[in-house]
């Protein structure tokens, strides 16, 4: 029996390929039937198309090739088309110089493989850092249909009866290293323990984090951020995902319809709850741009500021993504930031409802890992919005990561020009530095790596390890892991390669940082800063041609998301006439 288009109320997108006897709609129905699919398969179902970030070079995304399967399901159940489209995936682990320099690639090339194909709904499969994000800025970038379903975190490591948390334990035990506190096999045993199921960090770090800023941006059905990658539940979640895309299309549920300023601002109040990554800050501000949405770091630091991090998770605490999990996830956050009135209710979500009425009748399950409010891991989490002579356009600082007594610090300035010259240096027992400075790393923002790598979380000395110091102040124009700790200042903008303020900081400079006061401050007059900055010249090479020129001529700071000056802004699904 023919499937019966009349149920759907619009003439659907995939129609301009499919529907009809002409020449071009048969050469489109036609070479596809070669799959073996049924004539009334194109007569007015909807197509959905799986955008999966799997490959073999993407470990945490590794799996999704078993999820789509269940996404299929779920597809077919509901009356919809699937078809898996592979996008560009870029990997955290394996990407050089960094998976940063290829997020906003990856959005370019989803955005027009959403747009070139006839899909009328996408179900966005995702998990690694980077393609949480670069796939969210596509789908906003046609407003076609979309939903994310995530691949989930991995299981719990363990270490000689620790927890080991992914990215969190590889920087802690390296430093162990170089303190002479583990040798070298130790820690090569330990690797072993460090991602012992598929999926991404089983930490809070970015692809947690972000899987968290879709749930609670209202762009996943609830529950979705925290199952694990290997729990049955996951592929159920990917299942209900493929049912619920099919509706969405029927309704003509878009992303401009759940991302609003309110869900832009949940999603920021909810990673001061989880102690999200400081990665989130330049997703969601790229994100918001695609979208119109007019965000910035003001206003992470008005909704962020007195949000208490609740989550006891590492970085910032003791447990790990399963926990969280079996604790209740993120409804349970979601609901005690309503509860507590930093929770825009009314946001409505890919299911069709609010998120608070997703939310509302959530149970903590164990309050040792999703802690009430008077006993948050911190009273003041979010993202801390550092601004000052050393950064007129901002800086931030995870307040939840770093070391509290390290929160107002002046001190001497150890500057390395770059990630080279720090390499170089940090092993010299001849450096001069103590825990007292403050370490300064330029020219690793978006222009100056290129791609504004995961290097902001510097090592420190050895000689400063081996005193039993594990925490100095340091700042920089680059990113750090979401696995990462420490009081590191990020994100400085304008960064040094651009001819910001951090590109003329010396040794032996005085920096004072603030955090309360939200300030970072260089301590030379006005007039020598402005007679530093005359004198300044860029000491990095400008790339000459393809991807590496394009970046580095149209990317934007990290103050405004580092997204491609040209791709601000929803451009629509609409595509020229068939060529055929």
């Amino acid at each position: 029996m023919s499937f019966k288009p009349a149920q759907w109320p619009r003439k659907l997108r995939s129609q301009a390929w499919y529907g009809g006897t002409s020449r071009d709609t048969i050469y489109h129905r036609g070479w596809l039937k070669n799959q073996g699919y049924p004539h009334d398969l194109f007569d007015g179902r909807p197509v959905i198309g799986i955008m999966n970030t799997w490959s073999d070079l993407t470990p945490c995304n590794g799996h999704l090739r078993e999820l789509a399967e269940k996404v299929k399901a779920g597809v077919w159940e509901a009356g919809g088309f699937p078809l898996e489209v592979p996008v560009f995936s870029a990997s955290e682990n394996t990407f050089r110089p960094t998976a940063m320099m290829y997020r906003n690639l990856a959005a370019m090339a989803v955005e027009e493989t959403m747009r070139g194909q006839p899909i009328d709904g996408a179900v966005l499969l995702v998990g690694c850092d980077k393609t949480t994000p670069s796939l969210l800025m596509g789908a906003a970038s046609t407003d076609i249909p979309s939903i994310v379903v995530t691949g989930g975190p991995m299981l719990n490591g363990w270490f000689r009866g620790e927890r080991v948390g992914s990215g969190t334990h590889l920087w802690k035990y390296s430093e162990a290293v170089k303190a002479g506190e583990m040798n070298q096999d130790e820690f090569l045993e330990a690797e072993q323990s460090m991602s012992r199921s598929t999926g991404s960090c089983n930490t809070m770090g970015t692809a947690s984090t972000m899987a968290s800023m879709a749930e609670a941006l209202g762009m996943a059905l609830s529950g979705n951020a925290a199952i694990p990658a290997v729990d049955s539940r996951r592929r159920v979640m990917a299942q209900l995902t493929g049912r619920r895309i099919v509706q969405m299309v029927k309704d003509d549920l878009k992303p401009s319809d759940i991302l609003t300023k309110d869900a832009f601002e949940n999603a920021i109040r909810t990673n001061g709850a989880i102690g999200g990554s400081t990665n989130a800050v330049v997703h969601l501000l790229a994100l918001a741009g695609r979208v119109g949405i007019d965000l910035s770091l003001d206003d992470w630091d008005r909704c962020g500021r007195d949000v208490p991090t609740i989550v006891n998770l590492m970085p910032s605490g003791e447990y790990l993504m399963e926990e969280f999990f079996y604790a209740g996830g993120l409804p349970v956050v979601l609901k005690m930031l309503g509860e507590g009135g930093k929770l825009n209710k009314d946001a409505l979500t890919v299911s069709g409802e609010t998120i608070w009425s997703e939310v509302s009748t959530a149970q903590n399950w164990n309050e040792d890992v999703i802690r009430p409010v008077e006993n948050a891991l911190t009273d003041q989490g979010g993202i801390a919005v550092l601004r000052g002579n050393l950064a007129p356009m901002g800086a931030v600082l995870k307040p939840s990561a770093a070391t509290p007594a390290l929160l107002k610090h002046r001190g001497r300035a150890v500057v390395f020009e770059d990630i080279d010259d720090y390499k170089a240096k940090i092993n010299d027992d001849q450096l001069d530095i103590d825990e007292t400075c403050v370490m300064v790393l330029k020219n690793c923002g978006p222009k100056g790596y290129p791609g504004m790598s995961e290097v902001g979380n510097m090592g420190l000395p050895p000689k400063v390890l081996k005193k039993g110091i594990t925490d100095m102040v340091r700042i920089s124009d680059a990113r750090m892991s979401g696995t990462a700790y420490g009081t590191v200042v990020l994100h400085t903008a304008p960064e040094a390669a651009a001819g910001g303020p951090l590109a003329i900081v010396r040794d032996g400079d005085m920096i004072e940082l603030d955090v309360e006061a939200r300030r970072i401050h260089l301590d030379i007059s006005d007039l020598e800063l402005t007679a530093r900055l005359a004198e300044w010249t860029p000491i990095h090479d400008i790339p000459e041609s393809g991807y590496a020129k394009m970046f580095h001529d149209h990317v934007e700071g990290a103050d405004t998301g580092a997204d491609f000056d040209f791709l601000k802004g929803c451009r629509g699904s609409a595509v020229g006439k068939d060529s055929h």
